[in-house]
C-alpha cells in the first residue's frame, strides 16, 4: 500500500479553499473543475477496484457540494493506490484541477 498522505493533504487543501470561495467564483467554474476532479478520481478508483465493471459516474450533487464530492473521491482513491507512481499522478490532478479552480 502507497504513503497517500500528500494526496489527501491536497485535497483537503483544495475543498478547504472550495469552501471558502464565494458563491460567484463557485458559479464561475471553481465548482465545476471540482466536479470534474471528482469524477475523475472516483473513475480511477472503480477501475482499480473492478477493472471489469463499467465505472459509474458520480452524480452532480450541486456547487456547495463540490467539496464534500471531491473529498471523498480522494478517500476512496486512496484505499486502493498500490504504488507512489499512482498518488503522484493523483496529486498533479488536484493541483492542476485546483489551479483552474482559481481557488
Amino acid at each position: 500500500m502507497a504513503d497517500t498522505s500528500r494526496l489527501t493533504r491536497a485535497v483537503d487543501h483544495f475543498a478547504d479553499r472550495l469552501r471558502a470561495a464565494p458563491q460567484s467564483r463557485l458559479q464561475r467554474g471553481a465548482a465545476a473543475e471540482a466536479l470534474q476532479l471528482a469524477r475523475e478520481l472516483a473513475r480511477r478508483a472503480q477501475v482499480i477496484e473492478s477493472p471489469e465493471a463499467e465505472p459509474r459516474m458520480m452524480p452532480d450533487a450541486g456547487m456547495f457540494a463540490a467539496a464534500d464530492q471531491v473529498t471523498v473521491a480522494v478517500h476512496d482513491l486512496a484505499l486502493v493506490l498500490t504504488d507512489e507512481g499512482q498518488v503522484s499522478e493523483a496529486v498533479q490532478l488536484v493541483e492542476e484541477a485546483q489551479k483552474r479552480a482559481g481557488v
